[in-house]
């Protein structure tokens, strides 16, 4: 046996397929309850197969796809937003209170808690995936405060 199977070429693809459709999956969940444990069985399946193929692949890191976008910000522009409101903070920050500042920074005055949680969780994804690069997390208190780095 050679090593871990992320290491076979021929594995990649099938696991980025897989997230593809793990992704979809937990989209379709949102979108529809009423089909919440057949998908819920589907997604555990989809998540044994990955695991088969890679024993240590973290799925806590795939994200659902959501049909429907952010109707403030373009794909790909929270984390910069959340990093200019970090530049002008004076101490760490919660997501949800990145968030909030971020939308209060655009304007936006209608949103809602699901709104304000949906944009945090986008911002903590993106700022788990930089952690160590640009930002940092403070302590090991929940919830998480963030801070640049340096």
């Amino acid at each position: 046996m050679r090593g871990r199977p992320t290491k076979d070429p021929h594995t990649r693809p099938a696991i980025n397929t897989l997230e593809r459709l793990h992704m979809e999956l937990g989209g379709q969940i949102l979108a529809n309850r009423q089909q919440h444990d057949a998908l819920s069985e589907q997604m555990r399946h989809v998540e044994a197969v990955i695991k088969m193929l890679d024993p240590s692949y973290n799925l806590g890191r795939i994200a659902v796809k959501r049909r429907k976008p952010n109707p403030w910000f373009k794909r790909g522009t929270l984390y910069r937003r959340a990093l200019d409101v970090l530049r002008t903070a004076t101490e760490p920050m919660t997501t949800t209170e990145l968030a909030k500042a971020v939308l209060a920074a655009h304007g936006v005055q209608d949103a809602t808690g699901d709104d304000v949680q949906g944009i945090a969780l986008g911002i903590q994804h993106s700022l788990k995936n930089h952690e160590g690069k640009a930002v940092e997390r403070v302590g090991e208190s929940s919830p998480a405060r963030w801070r640049l780095k340096g």
